[in-house]
């Protein structure tokens, strides 16, 4: 009898990248790219709890919805970030199309929503135009917890209203959507003046920067001769220590300006709204005017301030739109806040954040006559407002009642050939395991009873 001949062995390289075994290696470049992040499904809590509470403010403060394209001219950017800025010329996601035009991944969304004002013809509504968005933003930095190159921001903006209380309005609702989620934050807030006001303080910048030049940062040495007031913005330790003894914009404010700043203030202190004077907020963007803030995490008593830890951040830019070809002096102001950022400080603080809503009924099905009318029902019992859910590609009835003990439902009905012939359905009580059989024309109101005993039970 010939011998048996050993099973060929899988032969691993010592090169090659494996997940759960040589069966399931990574492809090579098939992985995720670098400064990227998967949302997983684990995470989703989260991320709507987030923006519930967001959709919760914008309604009261009467925000609409406005969607604008993930890509846009660059020319766009240019003209209103600023060609000087980091974001222009170190972390845009810029290439030309088939079409030979220079396009961006959007760095930020107040442009596009900007652009979008002008291009619609936004001045013609009644002012001032409140709107607010959602979507993902890019920008090429060096990747770090709670930064990312693709991120995910929530933008509100408030066009055509100059006034003081827009923009303590805003920033109040930056500070209670963080609050609403449970995260105890500090508002620092600054005002770098306007057009008027701000080249007298440009020149004493420029010459108190001068003096500390040799130990300025190589982008700060740059930023000199440009836009000074980005130095204020480095995050190098020592621009940091030489930016903190130079002079502070706030002294330097024409009337207007600190008129308007005051006025702000006093808003923001009749909310009781935590703050903090920060001369070192300048936001590095060159559209900015007067008001400008962005909102720490406050944990154990201590800020949370390092580089690139701002949970949302704003101000005002009342140039823009006249910039873009719009009315001039059309007075404008918006914030956004960073999900991911959120999350972060969520997970950080062990913030209560409720599960999703379960669902209340599980629908099971054996056989194939009844998994086809177990799809019509499934949508039916949907269209009637009950929270349902159902796994279809399972035959094992024990294996769907194991993914409906998972589910934590209260309920479910099975569905089986005897079922379809006799127009009835089995209703099971989860808790006690008790099965009734129920006419499946009087199902909803036998759904209805059952549903409103188990939440006077609750109660």
């Amino acid at each position: 009898m010939p011998a048996k001949k050993n099973p060929k062995k899988t032969v691993i390289k010592k090169d090659e990248k494996y997940v759960d075994g040589p069966r399931k290696m990574k492809a090579k470049g098939l992985q995720l790219l670098k400064g990227m992040k998967d949302v997983l499904p684990q995470d989703q809590r989260y991320w709507q709890f987030i923006f519930k509470a967001c959709r919760r403010i914008s309604n009261s403060h009467c925000f609409d919805w406005i969607e604008t394209p993930i890509l846009e001219s660059t020319n766009l950017f240019i003209r209103t970030t600023g060609k000087d800025s980091d974001i222009i010329k170190k972390e845009m996601f810029s290439f030309t199309d088939q079409g030979g035009e220079n396009i961006s991944l959007r760095p930020e969304m107040t442009p596009g929503i900007a652009r979008a004002y002008v291009e619609h013809g936004m001045i013609n509504l009644p002012q001032p135009v409140k709107i607010f968005s959602y979507g993902p933003v890019f920008r090429h930095d060096k990747p770090q917890a709670g930064r990312y190159r693709q991120f995910s921001q929530l933008d509100f903006e408030i066009l055509g209203d100059g006034a003081p209380a827009v923009d303590a309005e805003l920033i109040s609702m930056s500070y209670f959507i963080l609050h609403d989620v449970g995260l105890e934050t500090n508002v620092h807030v600054n005002s770098i003046g306007c057009p008027a006001c701000r080249p007298q303080y440009r020149r004493l910048l420029v010459d108190y920067f001068r003096s500390k030049r040799k130990n300025l940062c190589e982008d700060c040495k740059e930023r000199l001769n440009k836009n000074p007031m980005r130095i204020l913005d480095c995050k190098e330790e020592a621009c940091q220590e030489i930016g903190g003894e130079a002079p502070q914009t706030v002294d330097y404010l024409c009337d207007d300006c600190k008129t308007h700043f005051m006025k702000v203030l006093e808003h923001l202190d009749e909310a009781d709204i935590p703050y903090t004077l920060d001369p070192k907020i300048v936001r590095g963007l060159d559209y900015y005017t007067k008001t400008t803030f962005e909102i720490f995490l406050v944990q154990k008593g201590e800020e949370k301030t390092g580089r690139q830890t701002a949970l949302a951040a704003g101000g005002r830019y009342d140039g823009l739109i006249e910039q873009l070809g719009g009315r001039a002096e059309t007075p404008a102001c918006g914030f956004a806040v960073g999900v991911e950022r959120i999350m972060l400080a969520l997970k950080e603080t062990e913030a209560d954040v409720p599960p999703l809503k379960q669902a209340d009924i599980f629908l099971a099905q054996l056989g194939v006559s009844a998994r086809k009318q177990a799809v019509r029902l499934l949508e039916e019992l949907r269209e009637e407002g009950y929270h349902i859910k159902a796994n279809l590609v399972k035959d094992s009835l024990s294996a769907q009642l194991g993914f409906a003990n998972k589910l934590g439902v209260k309920i479910t009905l099975i569905l089986g050939q005897k079922e379809v012939l006799d127009k009835t359905i089995l209703v099971r009580d989860m808790d006690t395991g008790s099965q009734e059989i129920v006419d499946i024309n009087k199902l909803i109101p036998d759904l209805n009873k059952r549903l409103k005993k188990i939440e006077e039970s609750i109660i």
